[in-house]
This record gives structure tokens, C-alpha cells and sequence, in this order.
């Protein structure tokens, strides 16, 4: 049986809910902004008025109040936005129980069980976009496809309040017309590849030889290719099943520039205890250390080292992102921001090799100390026990 898919975006998001406890502004062009102060001052979102003008997610304030002068900002009810995505899922789970988050204001929704119920999967579309503007005050789009791929190409196709169906018969006709950068997944450097080849619609996609697209990205320019193609077959994975992370991070955007070495080592301590915390609440190693920058220009790097032995100890993975932030940056720029990310993670179940002639008496206290500290957090909470080298920054 052919599954159907639903995709339930909620439009403008942030700014459709802003709105609902600002009701003397609707009508008016609105955007809700990070803090200028705080040097988050960015759109995070807008409404369709805003939109019209110009104004687009991610650009400064200044930029789009110059496309749109009458541009009224608000600032993020990020407990509201929670509540709110939660009251949706709460609607979505009327018509399924096989339920994928994919972002805040994003679903995915497996209804193949549920049209003997309910209709079609169109049906299905309409009746959760009604239930939401009715019930919540905001409008959602909603994608109709036999796969993952289409359902969130059809949510983007019209907007807002509506829905689209994209089938199995008429999909080369809805979708490979469309421009490449409009499939999920496909990214600018992506775009940039593609058109240089020559590649400029999803239809293209499908005629490029496998070989190219291995060359140009690895494995995965074959899935473009098969998504293009309309054989996606990932599941909606019902996130009431706890999966094991890839990976587990944490940034930071402080209130002034990093200048020095000592500022990003305190840091990455603050970063590395709560990653550690994280790895030990699903059971797992970091093996290897990930580092991230961000100068005052704006430019991103990344660099990575794989690890000798898997530790989930937070001390050694500060150390370890601090050595690799030392050998990789020289401070060209002061660092409106930094990174430090566990990569390669190992199940603790997984057997981990010791260093023969590494200091295993002090990696077993070092253990010791990460157990106990965890254990008096774990009762009377994160604030209660601190290192004493973060004390001053704190």
C-alpha cells in the first residue's frame, strides 16, 4: 500500500503567535528580532506583510527596516512559541500517532493507517489546517505526497493556509520543473555545484549520470538523485522512541568579542560539562571533538579530531577542544562566538580500548570526580556545584 505522508508547516511561526498577544498590530508589516543589545539583533521572523516588502529571516534589522521603513519589531515569547508547537502536535496526534518533529513549528505526519478513518490523506490536510485556525489563531500549510521528500516540497509550494497534494501520477509535473534548490536538503553550496554542471531544475537532477554525482558529493548526490526521482522511502519516526544522538554540541554568543585563549577555555568548561551531562543521559562516548568559530566578519570554520580513548569526562573534552582550537585559530579577528561539539559517538555498552601508556589511575579519579559531581547535580541541581576556574565569568 502506497504510504501518504503529510509535511504541516505553521506559517510565520513566531510572528503569527507574537501577533496573538499583540492584536492592535495586525494589519501591520511585523517581524519578531533577537536583541540588538544582546548582538542577536536579527529577523528571526515575519508576517506575510513584512514579507511583501522584502524582509527576510536571518538578515540584520537595519537591512530590512531599509526595504521596509514602517517595519514594527517585537521581541521572541520563546515559552509561548513552545506552547503553541505542543497545542499542534496535540491536533496532528487526532488523526495519527506516528508524529516527526522537524524543527519547532514543522511536522511530519504518517496517515497511511488512518484513512479509513478519516478520508483521504488531502482530507486528512484540510481537516488539521481547519482544527489550527480555529483552535490556535494561526494558519498552517500542509503537504500531501507518497514520500517524506515531496510532502515538505508540496507544505513550501503554497502559503499560507493551504494545501497541497503532490501523487505518484502527476509528480514529474508538480516538481521537476521546479528550481533544485527548493528539494530538502539541497543547500547553497549544493546549488552552486549543480548550476555550474549545468543542473538548475529537480528534473535535471534526474537525468545527471551517477557517476558525476558521486564525484561532485559522495554518497550523497546519489540520494539528491533518488529523491528527485521520487523514491524516498525514510520513515516518519515517531519521536515517543528515544534515539541515540549523532552527535551532541554546544555554542555561545557572549555580550562582548572573545580576544584570547583563557576567555575560550573558560567557555568551552561551561560547554563541555553540559555535553558531558547529555552523553551520560543517553549512554554514550564522545570519539572525537568537533570546534567551531565565528569571527567578527561573520566567516564560520569548523575543525575536528577524532580521540585516542572515548570519554564522556567534561574536563578532558574542554582540553581536548581547546587543543584543537590552539594548533587550528591564531586570531586573525577577535570571536563573536565558539563552539565545542562530541562527535563519533560510542555507546558505553561498546567496549573501550585504554591507552597502554596513558595514566589510567588518573583517568579513573578523573571519573570518580565526574560521578560525584554529576550525582549532586542530578539532586539538588546544576547551580549548586561549580569549577572554581568559571566562578569569575559566571
Amino acid at each position: 500500500m502506497e504510504r501518504v505522508i503529510l509535511h504541516c508547516d505553521l506559517n510565520n511561526f513566531f510572528a503569527s503567535v507574537s501577533l496573538l498577544y499583540n492584536q492592535t498590530l495586525v494589519g501591520y508589516p511585523v517581524a519578531v528580532c533577537g536583541s540588538v543589545e544582546e548582538r542577536h539583533g536579527i529577523v528571526l521572523a515575519k508576517n506575510e506583510i513584512a514579507k511583501s516588502y522584502g524582509v527576510k529571516t536571518a538578515e540584520a534589522i537595519w537591512e530590512a527596516k531599509r526595504k521596509c521603513p514602517e517595519l514594527i519589531t517585537l521581541p521572541p515569547i520563546y515559552d509561548r512559541y513552545s506552547e503553541y508547537s505542543e497545542k499542534a502536535k496535540e491536533i496532528y496526534s487526532r488523526y495519527t500517532d506516528i508524529i516527526e518533529p522537524f524543527g519547532i513549528d514543522e511536522c511530519w505526519l504518517d496517515v497511511t493507517g488512518s484513512i479509513m478513518l478519516f478520508g483521504s490523506g488531502e482530507e486528512i490536510a484540510h481537516k488539521i489546517r481547519r482544527d489550527i485556525k480555529n483552535e490556535l489563531g494561526i494558519t498552517a500549510s500542509v503537504g500531501v505526497s507518497f514520500n517524506k521528500v515531496f510532502a515538505k516540497l508540496g507544505s513550501d509550494m503554497k502559503k499560507p493556509d493551504a494545501v497541497t497534494v503532490i501523487s505518484s501520477d502527476d509528480f514529474r509535473q508538480k516538481v521537476w520543473p521546479l528550481p533544485v534548490q527548493d528539494m530538502l536538503f539541497v543547500g547553497r553550496s549544493t546549488v552552486e555545484k549543480l548550476n555550474s554542471a549545468g543542473v538548475f531544475t529537480i528534473g535535471d537532477v534526474t537525468l545527471c549520470d551517477d557517476a558525476m554525482l558521486k564525484r561532485l558529493f559522495g554518497k550523497n548526490g546519489l540520494s539528491l538523485k533518488r529523491n528527485a526521482l521520487g523514491l524516498d522511502t525514510s520513515p516518519v519516526c515517531d519521536q515517543s522512541i528515544s534515539e541515540k544522538p549523532k552527535s551532541i554540541g554546544r555554542s555561545v554568543t557572549e555580550g562582548h568579542d572573545f580576544t584570547n585563549n583563557e576567555e575560550v577555555w573558560q567557555t568551552f568548561i561551561v560547554l563541555s560539562e553540559d555535553i558531558a551531562k547529555r552523553l551520560r543521559r543517553h549512554g554514550m562516548y564522545a570519539g572525537g571533538i568537533q570546534v567551531h568559530t565565528r569571527t567578527t566578519d561573520l566567516s564560520v570554520k569548523e575543525f575536528s579530531r577524532a580521540l585516542e580513548n572515548p570519554t564522556d569526562i567534561s574536563i578532558k573534552i574542554a582540553e581536548a577542544g581547546m587543543k584543537l582550537f590552539k594548533e587550528n585559530y591564531y586570531w586573525e579577528l577577535p570571536l563573536r562566538s565558539v563552539g565545542i561539539r562530541a562527535i563519533n559517538l560510542k555507546d558505553e555498552c561498546v567496549a573501550v580500548q585504554q591507552d597502554l601508556f596513558g595514566d589510567v589511575e588518573n583517568e579513573r579519579r578523573q571519573e570518580k570526580i565526574e560521578d560525584s559531581i554529576h550525582s549532586i547535580r542530578q539532586k539538588y541541581g546544576d547551580g549548586v556545584i561549580k569549577r572554581g576556574r568559571v566562578v569569575d565569568k559566571k
